[in-house]
């Protein structure tokens, strides 16, 4: 069922004719773990955008100088399914304070029992935003999941597809989107590394390199205790539309 979901993302990603708007509200590579039977994860995703978009662009208002707070809540409803459900937030001036919509996102992971030499899953997200403030108000992103500890050295990588259903982008296909992450432990609470979020336009026809977007953070995730998470980092922007000098938080806690 994963490749099928995973091939039909492709095919469809020849039909795309354009590249969807930035969206920071949650900057996040996920590793291939989902949320434990009967367990609930609540998490605060804050970050800060001090060299955004400075002016209102297709409809959608700026980010310069703006707090994305949005909350995460997980269930894991067996040892391979979750769902999340994302209330994205948004503060700033010039009237940009505002409830900005709520995504829904089904997860299913290879079981453990499987054997298999890495982890993989496959998340589906769908909802709703504002048209202010995202190009389009209806969108899927289909993000499998592929992820390897190796000692002290974690990767993982998110091809990740992007679907507008109604809003600017709607007449397009497949937004290719990878995202990666390289951690390292340093000792047995902190990991240091890099996390690279991308979005290159659809796949039959990528974007000129200043009209995709490229952006590396340096990131740091503490692990003290079995029950917390917390992600903090500091990221650049490499290409006219993306923006640059965001600093964020991943705030979480699991509930048994």
């Amino acid at each position: 069922m994963t490749r099928l979901i995973f091939y039909c993302a492709l095919a469809a990603g020849f039909l795309s004719t354009e590249a969807r708007a930035q969206d920071n509200y949650e900057i996040q590579v996920y590793g291939s773990q989902t949320v434990a039977k009967g367990n609930t994860m609540v998490e605060l995703h804050s970050n800060y955008t001090f060299d955004g978009q400075h002016y209102s662009e297709n409809g959608v208002l700026p980010t310069r100088h703006v707090f994305h707070e949005t909350i995460e809540i997980t269930h894991g409803w067996t040892p391979w399914f979750e769902t999340g459900f994302y209330f994205f937030n948004t503060l700033g001036n010039d009237n940009r304070t505002t409830y900005v919509g709520s995504h829904i996102r089904p997860r299913v992971m290879v079981p453990g029992s499987w054997h298999w030499p890495v982890g993989v899953s496959l998340s589906l997200e769908a909802g709703y935003q504002k048209r202010e403030y995202s190009e389009d108000d209806w969108s899927l992103e289909i993000r499998p999941i592929v992820d390897k500890q190796l000692g002290k050295l974690y990767l993982s990588l998110n091809p990740t597809f992007d679907k507008s259903f109604h809003g600017l982008n709607k007449n397009g296909g497949y937004v290719f989107s990878p995202n990666f992450k390289a951690a390292y432990n340093v000792t047995k609470v902190i990991a240091g590394g890099f996390e690279y979020y991308g979005a290159l336009g659809p796949l039959n026809h990528f974007e000129t390199y200043q009209s995709q977007q490229h952006q590396l953070f340096a990131a740091v995730d503490l692990d003290w205790s079995p029950d917390w998470e917390l992600n903090f980092g500091y990221g650049w922007g490499f290409t006219q539309s993306t923006d640059n000098a965001i600093f964020k938080v991943i705030l979480g806690y699991r509930f048994h």
